[in-house]
């Protein structure tokens, strides 16, 4: 064989119908490529690949030319169709199809993709009536001709009609953005509506599935719930939304009435080990992760912040130390007859310049430190206490901390629990030590 590419073309008012469904079209059924001008926009042009350099090109042209047409004809014949009446009336039809046999229809679904967009846009910002009418289109267009014959338009076709409607073009834009992302390194919705309606989407897959016992197996996973918690956590994460998972998944639930199994739990550990495993691909440590989530945080994007925190303080020459260090100091506390930090520290106690010292870093640390959580800026935080080594060190150098008197014993486990309730602000790091 010898590939040959011939260029052809077709007519010009082909280019009426939506550019995505003339490539569907193009490339589903002939496996011809599609044509753009430098902006990006769709030409009235084709390229298709021969298999030899034949003696009149002209006509082996001339013959695609031929066979393209009744498939792009189609296309517009659809389109067309479809134009017939608008997105929002096609929504009634979605009663006559099932989502899940135990979850009800597709119908049954958009009405809860609307309320829970709506309760989601009102804390992310968002606009909360743009998302409610998002929600209640959103699966319209697969009771569309278009996307029956090219079910990879879905969301596309929806946008397009949407549009051509009069919808908010923030709503047309989120029936496109709910898929996104749709696999590994795609982009991200761009709108507060199509995040809302994105993360609602997802939310009601999993709490659904889940409630109905399907839990998903290493090797069988058919409602592609792997990749639904995946693009949660990115849209969350990414977009920088500040919102509690527990919090949205309780509010999925609250849209179902029957269900099989609770899922709230069940599903928050799924996407938080999706998490894990997103993090080790990136070649951060399980030993990070669990640092971080011994605080049992519930925000997506704030273990984010804290997990890279983390994962930048283990690469500090102080961090190793200063970890076994809280690891022996979480030991001490665990023995002691006090709650950890249920006394205060009182210098007058003091029997060695080195707890004198660690008062005072301490001390003098607090104050830097309490802005810097309250900003998120965990990096900042630990980059702040890495400077204890020194005097930690020379604490347990110097100091018998199990002293012999009670009130002695008791002030240096207080000084010990305060060491401790500091880093304890970011992440348990008496966890990055390794297991022996």
């Amino acid at each position: 064989e010898w590939p040959v590419p011939l260029a052809g073309r077709f007519e010009a008012h082909f280019l009426e119908v939506p550019a995505e469904a003339l490539m569907s079209s193009m490339r589903g059924h002939q496996k011809y490529f599609p044509v753009r001008d430098a902006q990006g926009g769709l030409l009235n042009h084709f390229i298709t690949v021969a298999n030899l350099e034949s003696r009149d090109p002209v006509q082996v042209i001339a013959g695609n030319e031929r066979v393209i047409r009744p498939r792009l004809a189609d296309a517009a014949f659809f389109f067309e169709q479809d134009r017939k009446q608008p997105l929002a009336a096609r929504r009634e039809a979605l009663r006559t199809v099932t989502y899940q046999a135990e979850l009800g229809s597709l119908f049954d679904k958009t009405e809860r993709l609307a309320a829970l967009s709506r309760w989601l846009a009102e804390r992310i910002g968002g606009d909360v009536a743009l998302a409610q009418r998002a929600g209640m289109l959103s699966k319209c267009d697969l009771m569309s001709e278009m996307v029956g014959e090219f079910d990879e338009l879905q969301g596309i076709m929806g946008a397009h009609y949407a549009r051509l409607d009069g919808e908010a073009d923030e709503v047309a834009s989120a029936l496109r953005e709910q898929y996104l992302p749709a696999f590994a390194g795609d982009v991200l919705p761009t709108t507060l509506t199509g995040c809302a309606l994105g993360l609602a989407d997802r939310l009601d897959t999993l709490v659904g599935i889940f409630g109905m016992g399907q839990i998903p197996t290493g090797s069988r996973d058919p409602y592609g719930l792997r990749r639904a918690a995946i693009g949660l956590l990115r849209i969350l994460i990414e977009r920088g939304l500040d919102m509690d998972l527990r919090e949205m998944l309780g509010q999925a639930r609250a849209g179902y009435s029957a269900l099989k199994v609770e899922p709230v739990e069940p599903v928050f550990a799924y996407v938080i080990e999706r998490l894990r495993a997103i993090y080790e691909d990136q070649g951060i440590t399980s030993e990070v992760f669990m640092a971080v989530m011994a605080r049992a945080p519930s925000v997506p994007v704030d273990i984010d912040r804290r997990v890279h925190a983390v994962n930048h303080f283990r690469h500090l020459p102080e961090a190793m130390a200063l970890a076994a260090a809280n690891k022996r100091v979480a030991n001490i506390l665990a023995k002691s007859e006090t709650a950890p930090g249920a006394s205060a520290v009182d210098p007058a106690l003091f029997k060695e310049a080195a707890e004198a010292d660690l008062f005072a870093a301490l001390t003098d640390l607090q104050a830097v430190v309490a802005p810097l959580v309250a900003q998120a800026d965990y990096q900042g935080t630990l980059a702040a206490l890495a400077t204890l080594r020194a005097p930690v060190d020379a604490f347990f150098d110097t100091v018998l901390v199990n002293a012999e008197d009670p009130a002695l014993r008791a002030n240096r486990f207080a000084l010990l629990a305060r060491l401790h309730a500091l880093f304890w602000e970011v992440a348990d790091i008496s966890l990055l030590c390794p297991a022996k």
